[in-house]
């Protein structure tokens, strides 16, 4: 899990995973110390009953023990993801100081280790979390390490390529349990995205035919008006052309909520982009903008759906010429790729997007424009998601942005 900004969910699952490590922490190490100590050497000739005698002895377990309300305070006061880190540099450090006291300067071969370090270790993937995964690894591998060199005994050599082989096993695990959360949270970003468009279509439903028909009788008036009022001529083509603008907003909205069944047909590419670029010339020359395309020889027919495609592209031309108030050039590439794709490439010379807008621009009412709904680039995206292709972006901010679109020649619908 990351620890920064976390859902209820997450915070709850947080909570869960440190009572039960610290339940662990807790009967594992006084479990084997009584083991060690008393149950061990009264029945067999293993163990050590002068262990908690020796090294820091008694306050070794006064210093554990007295974590254990430091942890519940933390816990308390919402600080979870410190609890762990408390628990894991408090042992490393108590038990460094521990086997120093325990061996430094004596004959005595090392032979120390707790077995709450398989706790730590393989404890560490239910956190999800690989910084502190990894934290713990090379704690307790550089515990053995550094004891090794100040005590200049070889037999630490054992617990370091076994707490190594366990670290391997324990990132397989924090790999499975990454992976199936990884899982989860697309899973549920796309039920989201889901619910949000059925939203916007249950809205789209109710209003959408309730607006279009006084914008219908909106728009007849005021041609109606600019007809008898010729001298009037710079209101009604205003109204007109915002009239226009609305019901373009509600296709939009129709069409996220209620996507059309699409009609699959054999149409050429190049008319395609030759029809976007005639529709957006006008708009494009009051702006100073020339359109440059080039084309691939013997392009193929591709199977599409010709009007939403056409759609597509003009919504992706506007955002280019609406990026370039100052003018400049738009360069639109079709390519025909290993017989079964065809890529289009729309580059400009505008402003550009922020890298971290940019995954953002197919949700819904999200927009860096002004005056943007945030709607066009949802419904070009789920067109192209329709068709079996892919869009990507590469932009730059101040230096312009390339949408390339990838399109398979023969659909599979």
């Amino acid at each position: 899990m990351n620890e920064g900004r976390q859902s209820p969910k997450l915070i709850f699952e947080e909570k869960k995973a440190i009572k039960l490590f610290l339940w662990l922490f807790y009967i594992f190490f006084i479990t084997y110390s009584l083991f060690w100590c008393f149950i061990i050497p009264k029945y067999t000739t293993y163990g050590d009953p002068d262990y908690a005698r020796e090294g820091l002895g008694v306050w070794l377990y006064i210093a554990i023990l007295a974590l254990l309300p430091l942890s519940i305070y933390f816990c308390k006061r919402g600080n979870l993801y410190i609890v762990k880190y408390i628990i894991l540099y408090s042992f490393i450090f108590t038990d460094i100081i521990d086997n120093l006291l325990r061996y430094f300067g004596t004959n005595k071969p090392f032979a120390s280790g707790n077995i709450v370090e398989l706790i730590l270790v393989f404890f560490a993937p239910i956190f999800v979390n690989k910084n502190y995964f990894w934290t713990v690894s090379l704690a307790i591998i550089g515990k053995y390490i550094f004891l090794g060199i100040v005590l200049q005994d070889a037999d630490v050599l054992s617990p370091i390529v076994i707490t190594m082989i366990l670290t391997v096993i324990s990132f397989i695990l924090l790999t499975r349990f990454s992976s199936y959360i990884l899982s989860l949270n697309i899973a549920h970003e796309e039920l989201r995205q889901k619910e949000k468009l059925a939203l916007i279509g249950q809205m789209a439903a109710a209003i959408g035919h309730e607006i279009r028909n006084p914008l219908a009788s909106l728009k007849g008036f005021a041609q109606l008006q600019h007809e008898r009022y010729p001298e009037q001529s710079d209101y009604y083509p205003i109204i007109i052309q915002e009239i226009d603008r609305i019901d373009i907003i509600v296709n939009d909205l129709m069409f996220i909520g209620k996507p059309k069944g699409i009609h699959i047909e054999q149409t050429n590419m190049k008319d395609i982009i030759e029809y976007t670029i005639s529709i957006m010339r006008q708009q494009a020359n009051a702006q100073n903008i020339h359109i440059e395309s080039s084309y691939t020889e013997d392009l193929p027919l591709i199977e599409c759906d010709e009007k939403h495609l056409k759609q597509v592209f003009i919504n992706l031309l506007k955002n280019a010429i609406e990026a370039m108030p100052d003018g400049g050039t738009i360069k639109i590439n079709v390519q025909y790729i290993e017989e079964s794709e065809i890529i289009v490439s729309i580059e400009d010379e505008g402003c550009g997007i922020k890298s971290e807008d940019i995954p953002n621009l197919t949700v819904p009412f999200y927009t860096t424009k002004k005056s943007g709904t945030g709607l066009g680039l949802v419904v070009t995206n789920q067109i192209i998601k329709e068709h079996n292709g892919d869009i990507n972006m590469e932009s730059e901010s101040g230096k312009g942005t390339k949408v390339t679109v990838t399109l398979p020649v023969w659909q599979k619908l």
